[in-house]
């Protein structure tokens, strides 16, 4: 497997598969060990594109051209705003991501499996962590709703793609659409911490990306990477996720959590 972007999902994946007898050559910005494309029979790109394109293709497209199994790691931003209804991969693209759209296009035409992923949260990067640090905003967004996933699930879904998957586009999404302040909320009953105060969408402190966040309000579905590539979530919603990440990061939090979050009735 030869692994271009070897960040927070990259890694994962990486551990993972040497785990399990595989030689990973994980290739950063630098372009070095991008020769062992000459040899791979897998590549996997978790790379995100640029203003000026998808990196990646740009300098190694025709290498990976020849690969006989090849991945992409994108984004459910592909779909743009739905009002809250159900994205699945026959819905029609758009949006704000224009390079995010095309390098979507060129991987899907260089036959790659595209793995479409919402907001990715696992070990020290959830709401919990945000709380912890007192980062974390509660903000009242008129019933925007997203889809999440664990990077558990899409290590899975990497793992199912590679023994099943024909090329194609997946999204890969918990079961369990919701407004960012519920897990906020919830996360804090679980931890004992208080909630931060909420605000309204207008006046929060938000970053330009962020803004643009909640600008778009869709629920993803997953069931097409469920019937096709057998794919099923260690973690179907951000309760489960949540309290698997509670469990593992001290007794005292793990002990302290079940009673605290079965309080949170959503």
């Amino acid at each position: 497997m030869v692994l271009f972007g070897p960040g927070y999902c990259g890694a994962r994946i990486a551990a993972t598969l040497v785990a399990q007898g595989w030689r990973v050559v994980a290739v950063g910005r630098d372009g070095a060990g991008a020769d062992a494309l000459h040899h791979a029979t897998h590549v996997l790109s978790t790379a995100p594109p640029d203003d000026a394109g998808d990196p990646v293709l740009t300098r190694h497209g025709a290498a990976i051209g020849r690969v006989p199994w090849i991945g992409y790691l994108s984004s459910t931003g592909v779909y743009g705003d739905s009002g809250g209804a159900w994205v699945d991969e026959s819905a029609p693209l758009g949006g704000r991501r224009g390079p995010r759209l095309a390098a979507d296009a060129a991987w899907l035409a260089l036959g790659a499996r595209v793995l479409r992923l919402p907001g990715i949260y696992g070990p020290g990067r959830s709401v919990l962590d945000r709380l912890a640090a007192g980062t974390a905003q509660r903000i009242d967004a008129n019933g925007q709703l997203f889809s999440r996933v664990h990077v558990d699930d899409v290590v899975g879904g990497v793992r199912a793609a590679i023994a099943t998957g024909r090329a194609g586009a997946y999204n890969l999404a918990d079961d369990l659409p919701a407004p960012q302040r519920d897990l906020i909320e919830w996360a804090a009953v679980a931890l004992g911490l208080p909630l931060p105060p909420l605000q309204s969408l207008d006046t929060a402190p938000l970053s330009p990306a962020a803004r643009a966040f909640y600008g778009e309000n869709r629920r993803v579905a997953n069931g097409k990477a469920r019937r096709l590539l057998g794919w099923q979530p260690l973690y179907p919603d951000y309760r489960v996720g949540l309290r698997a990440l509670i469990a593992t990061s001290s007794p005292a939090t793990a002990s302290a959590a079940p009673a605290a979050a079965a309080a949170v009735h959503r």
